[in-house]
């Protein structure tokens, strides 16, 4: 092929905080009219994690060149790119159970940033799981079981 392509991409994300509603239409436990579960809150940190992942597979593909271009259409800095990116470097269990994680209040990638500084995946898994612990007793075991509420 030698004609120039153009592939364009909408992300929907922003830099700024949204407010949330104060009516809680995500709950778990409620059914839609038509006997089906609502859609569950997807947390932010799992929607981040998510992101990171996809964002690399535009880069290694060669969609997108490289993290400066993706955080310009993204309209973030480069440097919450490189925030978001570096989750990639938690191991691969630890990227898992974020992605399936139930909503966990005060789980966010600042919290994750002592985490994802270490290179051993075993201390990883140590600090991850004393994060968890530090943030809810009851809902850690529940995460490390597979289990949610």
């Amino acid at each position: 092929m030698t004609g120039k392509q153009e592939v364009r991409y909408a992300l929907d994300f922003c830099a700024g905080r949204r407010r949330r509603p104060k009516n809680n239409t995500h709950s778990a436990d409620r059914q839609q009219s038509d006997g089906q579960e609502a859609p569950r809150c997807v947390p932010r940190i799992a929607r981040l994690m998510a992101l990171a992942i996809r964002f690399e597979g535009l880069v290694r593909d060669e969609t997108i060149r490289d993290y400066a271009e993706l955080a310009r259409l993204g309209r973030v800095t480069r440097a919450r790119m490189t925030q978001i990116m570096k989750l990639l470097h938690l191991a691969p269990d630890i990227q898992e159970q974020i992605l399936f994680l139930p909503l966990l209040k005060g789980l966010n990638e600042r919290n994750l940033r002592s985490v994802v500084r270490r290179i051993d995946w075993g201390e990883q898994r140590d600090l991850f799981q004393n994060l968890l612990k530090s943030l809810g007793a009851s809902q850690s075991s529940e995460i490390r079981n597979g289990t949610s509420r």
